[in-house]
């Protein structure tokens, strides 16, 4: 009797809307289809210093700063920059030598003599032009200039204004960013795709723009917290955009093939497989079907086995209900 009466107001309203029962209980199906695409998965990183961009300034004699021209941290220099003005006894020392050496040898010609003076000065890392400043200047320049030895950023200083410090002490560390490492975690089942992708696309919220990377390298050692591995991507940073800490997505991409396809809506996962639901023997009828996928990107499923191209299934697998299934365990 509910039934009935159920039936009659559905009939009632369809009549008014101009809707036909037929639509209202239509179930919308979709086709098995083989598509040309590029097969993609999403991941996420953060930028980090290409590590053979890092730069130390490290003397090879001890001393005292006179002057400290790159006093603040993340200035950016340039290759060949003044950082700071020292006084070193040793290296006064060396050049002072070198002058005399160079004066002898006017008088008596020794090449060997004057060659290994000189070379002092260069196992010191003293600078060209200050080597051929102390051979034609009347007296020899108490003070030494260290320079950067690349375009960059300094990230760590050490020095403050007059301050002393020995040899071998790391007075500055500079970083070039004209290429960046993105680094990402890529979980154990996805190493295979790993091996046949050929582009990535980086974005990052600070930007509209999308950037290119390369794949550098896959660090051999697995997290086993995360039960993952770090992808290491280099990318190409000419106009710094990208800094070390930021946050990127990463779209990773393989060229494009031919698969078999069905939209995810179409596929349902249960009890760790997957299943869709194809047209049963009678009209009205839905039986769910076992089938192995791979995803392609977030809309698509790859149909490895299950079904056929051109088959159809039903386009919404998570709203179709099939009591029957479910109770004699069919999926």
């Amino acid at each position: 009797m509910q039934y009935i009466l159920f039936l009659a107001l559905l009939l009632a309203f369809a009549d008014a809307k101009e809707v036909s029962v037929q639509q209202l209980f239509s179930v919308k199906r979709v086709k098995v289809e083989q598509i040309s695409d590029a097969k993609s998965i999403k991941a996420y990183g953060f930028v980090k210093e290409d590590e053979s961009r890092i730069y130390e300034v490290t003397p090879r004699f001890g001393g005292f700063v006179e002057r400290l021209y790159a006093d603040k941290i993340y200035t950016k220099v340039k290759k060949g920059q003044a950082l700071v003005k020292v006084y070193s006894p040793e290296v006064l020392k060396a050049k002072e030598e070198y002058r005399n050496t160079l004066n002898y040898t006017k008088i008596r010609q020794n090449d060997a003599m004057l060659e290994s003076a000189k070379m002092r000065l260069e196992l010191l890392d003293i600078s060209y032009s200050e080597i051929q400043d102390a051979a034609t200047s009347p007296l020899a320049s108490r003070f030494t200039t260290l320079l950067s030895p690349i375009d960059g950023y300094i990230f760590k200083k050490t020095l403050n204004n007059k301050a002393a410090f020995n040899a071998k002490n790391k007075l500055f560390e500079i970083v070039n960013l004209d290429k960046v490492w993105v680094e990402l975690k890529v979980h154990q089942d996805q190493l295979e795709f790993l091996s046949q992708a050929t582009r990535f696309k980086l974005t990052t919220p600070s930007y509209k723009e999308v950037f290119e990377a390369k794949k550098s390298d896959l660090y051999p050692q697995l997290d086993q917290k995360e039960e993952s591995f770090t992808l290491r991507l280099e990318v190409e940073n000419k106009n710094h955009l990208l800094r070390p800490g930021m946050y990127m997505s990463v779209q990773i991409q393989s060229d494009i093939r031919g698969y078999l396809t069905l939209p995810t809506s179409a596929v349902i996962r249960k009890n760790a497989k997957y299943f869709v639901f194809g047209i049963g023997e009678y009209e009205g009828e839905y039986v769910p079907k076992n089938v192995e996928v791979e995803v392609l990107n977030a809309e698509t499923y790859i149909i490895k086995s299950g079904v056929r191209e051109g088959e159809e299934v039903v386009n919404n697998a998570l709203f179709m209900m099939d009591s029957d299934a479910q109770i004699n365990g069919l999926y």
